[in-house]
């Protein structure tokens, strides 16, 4: 059952975006070669407690870290380790948050110093079809208008969409109805309301679409080895624009 959000309800979940966009700009400062990825989720979690909140990953499914932290050819739900990062590393890291009841929930894919011209694209491409994803995310369209808008944009690059793991509502509880694919037809799938929140995460290989889970159950990597980029937003779904919460202008540094 897909729950409509009032206005009060929209603005505590911005705050949580936020809150998790903030979290992932001090992430990516401290993001550089030498560091264990350990690390940075000790970071992010002492920065969401500090700020009044909870990590929303921390324990959720049995989830062990704060951070989702997956690295070149993991496509999501790394965990964080004693692995250190190099020099042309790409790095997702994908954040929740819990506050006044309602969770937050984004990614970014970081460079780590230099990183070379094939994966500064996959990152660029990736990120350029999440925006163009969230601009369909209006009363009226349909779940597919999403979905294909993304598809269509990254496989003209050149790269391939992962099935498996697809975008969500959001609310009181991390995943809600609806399943958000990052595939699909125009006009097709659930109709999307004025005060749906959902999360819209473009999971793009540079390579074959497959997967694989690893045996730890979390874990996933590419089967041909080849990089992946995951970026993620939450949206509430408006009449005529969508309203984007989350902002990437702290990562960025464009404030």
């Amino acid at each position: 059952m897909i729950r409509l959000k009032t206005d009060e309800e929209i603005e505590i979940l911005r705050e949580n975006a936020i809150l998790v966009s903030k979290t992932l700009a001090e992430v990516g400062k401290a993001i550089a070669p030498g560091v264990a990825t350990i690390t940075l989720d000790k970071l992010a979690e002492t920065f969401i407690r500090d700020n009044g909140a909870v990590p929303g990953f921390l324990g959720y499914g049995g989830f062990p870290y704060t951070l989702c932290i997956s690295v070149n050819d993991f496509v999501v739900h790394g965990f964080p380790s004693d692995y250190i990062l190099k020099e042309g590393d790409i790095v997702s890291v994908d954040c929740g948050t819990i506050y006044k009841g309602f969770y937050g929930d984004s990614a970014y894919t970081f460079p780590v110093g230099e990183i070379d011209a094939e994966s500064a694209n996959l990152l660029k491409v990736t990120k350029e079809s999440l925006y163009l994803g969230a601009e369909k995310a209006i009363a009226g369209n349909r779940l597919g208008d999403i979905g294909s808008t993304i598809q269509q944009y990254a496989e003209k690059a050149g790269y391939s969409v992962v099935r498996e793991m697809v975008g969500h509502g959001i609310g009181k509880n991390m995943h809600e109805s609806p399943e958000v694919p990052n595939y699909g037809k125009p006009g097709n799938g659930k109709k999307l309301q004025d005060g749906m929140v959902i999360c819209i995460e473009p999971m793009i290989n540079a390579g074959k679409k497959d997967i694989y889970v690893h045996r730890n159950g979390w874990e996933v990597s590419t089967v041909d080895k080849k990089r992946s980029a995951h970026f993620e937003f939450m949206v509430a779904v408006r009449s005529g624009k969508a309203d984007v919460l989350t902002t990437f202008d702290y990562i960025e540094n464009k404030f």
